[in-house]
């Protein structure tokens, strides 16, 4: 299934997770939130594109696929993309990789990421995760050095792993945490505290870094925090909205998800440029998601709001077309 939630500032873009559901409505569900989320990221970071998401719903029972279903699931997923005309541009996500991109290709051209473009997305998304982090312990520690800076990074897959390599080069003290005891192998290599997700987001630590699935803050989980901060590439982190003034009361700054994991799309929106796709000039708009970030937590703290709100209220006026990012919408 595919969402398109807002084309108002152009093709709706957004990856194609696959992934186990016990029912359709959690599907949908899931398929709704993430595709409102991707109009506000690409809206906030003052792209020329939409917000949309795909899935591909596996059951409990065929959680793995062989190679040939796989295979025909992701052709069918490309002929429901070339059916929306290209209001829809798809990429890799949770459970989906650069060669399921291909097979995807086969049937539509309505496809990004592809080795023959900008590639695999999530190193690109671990570099503005990175950029965002340093903001945002700036915001909550007055410097952006994270030498001695204790971050739990839960989540060692493709972004958390290399997020995790570049805040370990950058001097921070590491927790990872992973449902696969296979990354393992990378904390130790990384000289970081190996342990579960559930007690790496509780951890009494400077910084949580949730580059997982969503809803890991919740109301039975954050009156257990012990950081002074969060902010990760995993997408809709808050279980519900008002969990954000829950973690203002506490004193605990959020980064919105939806500014700190923007790298991705951002490196894919420099492949959709007239010139084509190019990492000189990927790069420092990747970085650029700190600049960003920096912006809302300005305005959260001028209009006395939480970051989420100021996020929120930039994304709302940039798809109405009252504000537009310099350099970033010609």
């Amino acid at each position: 299934m595919a969402a398109v939630h807002s084309t108002a500032r152009g093709p709706a873009l957004g990856g194609c997770r696959m992934w186990t559901y016990d029912d359709a409505r959690a599907a949908v569900r899931d398929v709704l939130r993430l595709s409102r989320a991707m109009t506000f990221k690409a809206a906030v970071a003052g792209l020329p594109l939409g917000g949309g998401k795909g899935v591909i719903m596996l059951r409990p029972e065929e959680s793995t696929l062989s190679p040939e279903r796989r295979e025909a699931v992701l052709l069918d997923f490309g002929d429901t993309v070339d059916a929306l005309g290209g209001a829809y541009l798809t990429a890799e996500d949770v459970g989906t990789s650069e060669p399921d991109m291909e097979t995807i290709a086969r049937r539509t051209a309505h496809v990004t990421g592809l080795s023959s473009g900008s590639g695999d997305p999530s190193p690109w998304t671990a570099l503005g995760c990175e950029a965002a982090i340093r903001v945002t312990a700036e915001r909550a520690f007055g410097t952006e050095d994270l030498s001695g800076r204790s971050i739990a990074v839960i989540g060692a897959g493709h972004v958390g792993g290399p997020l995790a390599e570049l805040l370990a080069k950058g001097g921070a003290e590491l927790v990872i945490a992973d449902i696969d005891p296979r990354k393992r192998e990378l904390a130790e290599r990384l000289g970081a505290r190996w342990t579960d997700p559930a007690s790496a987001l509780t951890a009494d630590v400077d910084i949580v870094a949730p580059c997982a699935l969503g809803g890991v803050l919740n109301h039975d989980t954050v009156p257990e925090l012990r950081c002074r901060a969060i902010a990760g590439a995993a997408n809709n982190q808050l279980a519900a909205e008002e969990l954000a003034d829950e973690l203002a009361a506490r004193g605990i700054l959020w980064a919105p998800d939806f500014v700190c994991n923007a790298g991705g799309i951002i490196n894919i929106a420099v492949e959709l440029e007239p010139e084509g796709y190019s990492p000189e000039r990927a790069e420092p708009a990747v970085r650029a998601v700190g600049d960003t970030l920096r912006q809302i937590f300005d305005a959260a703290e001028s209009e006395g709001v939480t970051p989420l709100h100021a996020a929120l209220a930039l994304g709302e006026r940039r798809v109405a077309g009252e504000e537009l990012a310099s350099g970033a919408d010609a």
